[in-house]
């Protein structure tokens, strides 16, 4: 009883020194910390406190070795995890840069064909409208000719008209054909 009190009680309670069973830099060091090189971002080492200590010999030791083992597995498992959500992550990222892309490559080419199309449409616009511009100079032209036709013969009727009056009044004769409203 005394024993306990002594482990379970500081010295200045108690007045005795206490001496550890074991040292603790050496539970420590049945924990293996692998060289930084080999630690993989995903794998942490944590310390946890020391376990509880029961007097038994070997059977509290292979009940440690067992928690080390046991801790030891579960890393390697936190890790495998780690690394395997990893991967999924970055084929995920990559296939969808791998859509992104081709999204994008095919955008392009179709935006370049409607390039294409708009400027055969401009250039076709262009032609049709040159052509219109001909057409529409070209009736101009007819029109003109026509016009100075009619100008020319409304000319040459005038003058025949009035050569026709000025001999009607030289031999003093009347003409033939009467404007309706006239007697005649």
């Amino acid at each position: 009883m005394a024993e306990e009190q002594a482990v379970t009680k500081p010295e200045a309670v108690t007045g005795e020194t206490v001496k550890p069973k074991k040292d603790l830099t050496e539970e420590k060091a049945a924990v293996p910390i692998p060289p930084a090189s080999e630690v993989s971002k995903a794998l942490a080492v944590v310390q946890k406190p020391a376990p509880k200590k029961i007097s038994g010999g070997s059977r509290d030791r292979d009940i440690a070795l067992a928690e080390v083992e046991k801790e030891k597995r579960n890393s390697f498992i936190k890790a495998w995890e780690e690394s395997e959500k990893s991967k999924a992550e970055n084929k995920a990222q990559k296939n969808l840069s791998a859509v992104t892309a081709w999204e994008n490559s095919k955008k392009a080419a179709l935006e370049a064909k409607l390039r294409k199309i708009e400027e055969q449409l401009e250039k076709k616009k262009a032609e049709y409208a040159e052509k219109t511009k001909n057409k529409i100079a070209l009736i101009h032209k007819v029109a003109e000719e026509q016009r100075a036709v009619v100008e020319a013969k409304r000319g040459e009727e005038l003058l025949k008209a009035e050569e026709m009056a000025a001999k009607f009044r030289a031999t003093g004769q009347t003409p033939k054909k009467c404007i309706g409203c006239f007697g005649g």
